[in-house]
């Protein structure tokens, strides 16, 4: 849940298969402004051309964009990161992209990413982990845990692949289950008031 004492400065969403669904459903039901800035990691293709953002932008209320190396991050933006890209926070308003190994045979990879905002935001970011058929995201919500950050998962049961929401179920201990009829809700919620 949002403590009611920590404004929260970032969002980063990890998804998998069957996690496209649950986002486009999200962005549909986003205020038109919020008060603070969402990341996507989703794993998909390395050769894929990215359409995603273009999908994304149809239904946002708000602005979509992929990220590119250096790119600074603003509040009220939605971010995707791309294909066969990790991404690194090198400070609040800056990320970079590295071509490195894979992690969990993903890159983009959700631990890497959901740890290296854990460094940077600290209490301040919440860590979002949706359907997916990997074990990508689990250590980088205990990492967001740990660096005292908040951790929604997706229900299980509501997951189209449940693999990666179970298990991060099993391991993690969470702040809340979300389902994704609800997800759109409980961000809206984070905006200062």
């Amino acid at each position: 849940m949002k403590r009611m004492d920590v404004n929260t400065e970032l969002v980063v969403i990890g998804g998998s298969a069957g996690s496209l669904e649950v986002i486009l459903d999200m962005i549909k039901k986003l205020d038109s402004e919020i008060s603070f800035a969402i990341i996507l990691v989703v794993h998909r293709k390395a050769q894929s051309v990215s359409i995603l953002p273009t999908l994304l932008q149809q239904f946002s209320p708000i602005e979509v964009t992929e990220i590119e190396d250096k790119t600074e991050i603003e509040n009220n933006h939605i971010y995707i990161v791309p294909a066969d890209y990790h991404l690194l926070f090198e400070s609040k308003h800056l990320v970079s992209l590295d071509s490195s190994e894979k992690m969990n045979y993903s890159r983009p990879s959700i631990d890497v990413t959901f740890k290296s905002a854990a460094e940077i935001y600290g209490e301040s970011l919440i860590g979002i982990l949706l359907s997916g058929a990997n074990a990508d995201g689990v250590e980088g919500l205990q990492y967001i845990k740990r660096n005292k950050g908040a951790v929604w998962i997706q229900d299980p049961d509501t997951a189209e692949v449940n693999y990666m929401p179970k298990h991060a179920i099993e391991g993690v201990a969470y702040d809340l289950i979300i389902s994704p009829t609800d997800l759109a809700e409980h961000i809206n919620g984070l905006n200062k008031l």
